[in-house]
Protein backbone atom coordinates (compact mmCIF):
# COMPACT_ATOMS: atom_id res chain seq x y z
CA UNK A 1 0.00 0.00 0.00
CA UNK A 2 1.01 3.59 -0.44
CA UNK A 3 2.46 5.69 2.35
CA UNK A 4 -0.73 7.78 2.28
CA UNK A 5 -2.99 4.74 2.83
CA UNK A 6 -0.76 3.67 5.73
CA UNK A 7 -1.11 7.12 7.35
CA UNK A 8 -4.90 7.11 6.84
CA UNK A 9 -5.10 3.62 8.37
CA UNK A 10 -3.12 4.79 11.40
CA UNK A 11 -5.43 7.79 11.91
CA UNK A 12 -8.46 5.50 11.57
CA UNK A 13 -7.17 3.15 14.28
CA UNK A 14 -6.09 6.04 16.55
CA UNK A 15 -9.51 7.71 16.26
CA UNK A 16 -11.20 4.53 17.43
CA UNK A 17 -8.70 3.94 20.23
CA UNK A 18 -8.62 7.59 21.41
CA UNK A 19 -12.41 7.47 21.75
CA UNK A 20 -12.14 4.25 23.80
CA UNK A 21 -14.17 2.35 21.21
CA UNK A 22 -13.65 -1.39 20.94
CA UNK A 23 -13.10 -3.16 17.63
CA UNK A 24 -16.41 -4.94 18.27
CA UNK A 25 -18.21 -1.59 18.56
CA UNK A 26 -16.62 -0.40 15.30
CA UNK A 27 -17.53 -3.62 13.49
CA UNK A 28 -21.17 -3.21 14.45
CA UNK A 29 -21.30 0.57 13.83
CA UNK A 30 -19.52 0.41 10.47
CA UNK A 31 -21.03 -2.81 9.11
CA UNK A 32 -17.77 -4.65 8.45
CA UNK A 33 -16.19 -7.84 9.72
CA UNK A 34 -13.43 -7.85 12.31
CA UNK A 35 -11.00 -9.01 9.60
CA UNK A 36 -12.01 -6.11 7.31
CA UNK A 37 -11.63 -3.60 10.15
CA UNK A 38 -8.23 -5.02 11.01
CA UNK A 39 -7.13 -4.84 7.36
CA UNK A 40 -8.31 -1.22 7.07
CA UNK A 41 -6.72 -0.13 10.36
CA UNK A 42 -3.40 -1.78 9.48
CA UNK A 43 -3.25 -0.36 5.95
CA UNK A 44 -2.96 -3.83 4.42
CA UNK A 45 -5.67 -3.16 1.83
CA UNK A 46 -7.21 -0.24 -0.01
CA UNK A 47 -9.73 1.50 2.22
CA UNK A 48 -12.89 2.40 0.29
CA UNK A 49 -13.70 6.10 0.45
CA UNK A 50 -17.28 5.14 1.29
CA UNK A 51 -15.95 3.36 4.41
CA UNK A 52 -13.80 6.37 5.36
CA UNK A 53 -16.80 8.67 4.93
CA UNK A 54 -18.94 6.45 7.14
CA UNK A 55 -16.17 6.08 9.76
CA UNK A 56 -15.65 9.84 9.87
CA UNK A 57 -19.36 10.36 10.53
CA UNK A 58 -19.47 7.68 13.26
CA UNK A 59 -16.30 9.02 14.93
CA UNK A 60 -17.53 12.62 14.73
CA UNK A 61 -14.79 14.04 12.49
CA UNK A 62 -14.58 15.40 8.97
CA UNK A 63 -13.51 13.07 6.15
CA UNK A 64 -10.67 15.51 5.45
CA UNK A 65 -9.38 14.92 9.00
CA UNK A 66 -8.97 11.24 8.17
CA UNK A 67 -7.40 12.05 4.80
CA UNK A 68 -4.97 14.77 5.92
CA UNK A 69 -4.61 14.50 9.69
CA UNK A 70 -5.67 18.14 10.04
CA UNK A 71 -8.99 19.63 11.05
CA UNK A 72 -10.62 21.93 8.48
CA UNK A 73 -10.50 25.57 9.56
CA UNK A 74 -12.53 27.56 7.03
CA UNK A 75 -16.09 28.49 8.04
CA UNK A 76 -17.32 31.05 5.51
CA UNK A 77 -15.88 29.61 2.28
CA UNK A 78 -12.96 27.63 0.92
CA UNK A 79 -11.47 27.84 -2.56
CA UNK A 80 -9.72 24.89 -4.18
CA UNK A 81 -7.80 25.82 -7.30
CA UNK A 82 -7.60 23.51 -10.31
CA UNK A 83 -5.42 20.50 -9.52
CA UNK A 84 -5.03 21.41 -5.84
CA UNK A 85 -7.66 19.17 -4.21
CA UNK A 86 -6.49 16.87 -1.44
CA UNK A 87 -5.76 13.65 -3.30
CA UNK A 88 -6.10 10.09 -2.16
CA UNK A 89 -4.09 7.60 -4.20
CA UNK A 90 -5.80 4.35 -3.25
CA UNK A 91 -5.05 2.08 -6.16
CA UNK A 92 -4.68 2.05 -9.92
CA UNK A 93 -8.46 1.69 -10.23
CA UNK A 94 -9.59 4.90 -8.47
CA UNK A 95 -8.12 8.27 -7.59
CA UNK A 96 -10.00 10.65 -5.32
CA UNK A 97 -9.47 14.33 -4.77
CA UNK A 98 -11.39 16.14 -2.03
CA UNK A 99 -12.67 19.47 -3.31
CA UNK A 100 -13.39 21.01 0.09
CA UNK A 101 -10.96 19.59 2.66
CA UNK A 102 -10.40 23.00 4.30
CA UNK A 103 -14.10 23.77 4.88
CA UNK A 104 -15.42 22.87 8.34
CA UNK A 105 -18.81 21.34 9.18
CA UNK A 106 -19.69 20.21 5.67
CA UNK A 107 -23.12 18.77 4.99
CA UNK A 108 -21.83 17.15 1.78
CA UNK A 109 -18.52 15.80 0.50
CA UNK A 110 -17.62 16.81 -3.08
CA UNK A 111 -14.90 14.66 -4.67
CA UNK A 112 -13.25 14.55 -8.07
CA UNK A 113 -13.00 10.85 -8.90
CA UNK A 114 -10.96 9.34 -11.72
CA UNK A 115 -12.00 5.79 -12.54
CA UNK A 116 -9.41 3.86 -14.54
CA UNK A 117 -10.46 1.13 -16.99
CA UNK A 118 -10.05 -2.42 -15.67
CA UNK A 119 -10.26 -4.67 -18.73
CA UNK A 120 -9.09 -7.81 -16.88
CA UNK A 121 -11.36 -7.48 -13.88
CA UNK A 122 -14.72 -9.22 -13.98
CA UNK A 123 -15.77 -8.82 -10.34
CA UNK A 124 -17.17 -5.46 -9.31
CA UNK A 125 -16.33 -3.91 -5.94
CA UNK A 126 -19.56 -2.72 -4.32
CA UNK A 127 -19.81 -0.06 -1.62
CA UNK A 128 -22.64 1.02 0.64
CA UNK A 129 -22.97 3.90 3.10
CA UNK A 130 -25.56 6.24 4.57
CA UNK A 131 -26.94 9.10 2.53
CA UNK A 132 -27.06 9.88 -1.14
CA UNK A 133 -24.57 10.29 -3.99
CA UNK A 134 -24.67 12.63 -6.94
CA UNK A 135 -22.44 11.87 -9.97
CA UNK A 136 -21.73 14.23 -12.87
CA UNK A 137 -19.52 12.79 -15.61
CA UNK A 138 -16.90 15.29 -16.79
CA UNK A 139 -14.97 13.03 -19.18
CA UNK A 140 -15.25 9.50 -20.52
CA UNK A 141 -17.99 6.94 -20.03
CA UNK A 142 -18.95 5.65 -16.59
CA UNK A 143 -21.01 2.58 -15.76
CA UNK A 144 -22.68 2.73 -12.36
CA UNK A 145 -24.17 -0.50 -11.04
CA UNK A 146 -26.78 -0.10 -8.31
CA UNK A 147 -27.77 -3.54 -7.10
CA UNK A 148 -28.49 -5.31 -10.42
CA UNK A 149 -29.21 -2.16 -12.45
CA UNK A 150 -26.45 -0.89 -14.75
CA UNK A 151 -26.58 2.75 -15.82
CA UNK A 152 -24.15 4.01 -18.45
CA UNK A 153 -23.35 7.72 -18.23
CA UNK A 154 -21.66 9.85 -20.89
CA UNK A 155 -19.86 13.15 -20.43
CA UNK A 156 -22.46 15.70 -19.26
CA UNK A 157 -24.81 13.07 -17.78
CA UNK A 158 -25.68 13.02 -14.08
CA UNK A 159 -27.15 10.57 -11.59
CA UNK A 160 -28.35 10.77 -8.00
CA UNK A 161 -29.09 7.69 -5.91
CA UNK A 162 -29.55 6.33 -2.41
CA UNK A 163 -26.04 5.13 -1.50
CA UNK A 164 -27.38 2.66 1.06
CA UNK A 165 -27.89 0.37 -1.94
CA UNK A 166 -24.76 -1.54 -3.05
CA UNK A 167 -23.10 0.36 -5.89
CA UNK A 168 -19.98 0.08 -8.04
CA UNK A 169 -18.24 2.27 -10.63
CA UNK A 170 -16.48 1.23 -13.84
CA UNK A 171 -14.88 3.15 -16.68
CA UNK A 172 -16.23 1.90 -20.00
CA UNK A 173 -13.79 1.43 -22.85
CA UNK A 174 -10.05 2.15 -22.92
CA UNK A 175 -10.17 5.66 -21.37
CA UNK A 176 -10.58 6.71 -17.77
CA UNK A 177 -13.73 8.49 -16.59
CA UNK A 178 -13.53 11.70 -14.54
CA UNK A 179 -16.55 12.28 -12.34
CA UNK A 180 -17.67 14.93 -9.89
CA UNK A 181 -19.13 12.93 -7.00
CA UNK A 182 -21.00 14.58 -4.14
CA UNK A 183 -21.75 12.45 -1.09
CA UNK A 184 -24.31 13.79 1.34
Amino acid sequence: MTEQVTRIAKRLRELRENNDLSPEWAVKALGVTLDELSSYESGEVDIPVSFLYMAAKKYGVELSTLLTGENPREHMYAVVRKGEGVGVERSRAYQYSSLCAAFAHKKMEPLLVTVEPKPDETQKHFNTHDGQEFHYVLEGVLRVTIREDEIELQSGDSLIFNSEHPHALEAVGADSARVLVVIG
